[in-house]
């Protein structure tokens, strides 16, 4: 089992920075890819960022390429995803998660955490 709990989420304007954090315990995190997910208000939960378990590869949705960047450091059992120039549209429950790689990009990972809010206003 793998526990994971997201944190850093909150209200921001157009334009602002946020870093979404989750922290991971239970089986060795360090063997397992990490993948941020997101779902708004009437819309299905969509990919966004995948990030293998070395940090070597990584993937990303279209919507977000060069504004958000997925990271992780093995030592401290955490994933990061710095969200840059923040849009309305970016506003959802932004969820962690944990799996094989391919399995994290397709949207079926082992594991999932509860989900932090991003509100990000006009």
């Amino acid at each position: 089992q793998v526990q994971l709990v997201e944190s850093g989420g909150g209200l921001v304007q157009a334009g602002d920075s946020l870093r979404l954090s989750c922290a991971a315990s239970g089986r060795t995190f360090s063997s397992y890819s990490m993948g941020w997910f997101r779902q708004a208000p009437g819309k299905e939960r969509e990919f966004v960022a995948a990030i293998s378990w070395s940090g070597g590869n990584t993937h990303y949705a279209d919507f977000v390429k060069g504004r958000f960047t997925i990271s992780r450091d093995n030592a401290k059992n955490t994933v990061y995803l710095q969200m840059n120039t923040l849009k309305p549209e970016d506003t959802a429950v932004y969820y962690c998660a944990a799996g094989p790689y391919m399995v994290v990009i397709s949207g079926g990972p082992d594991y999932w955490g509860q989900g932090t809010q991003v509100t990000v206003s006009s």
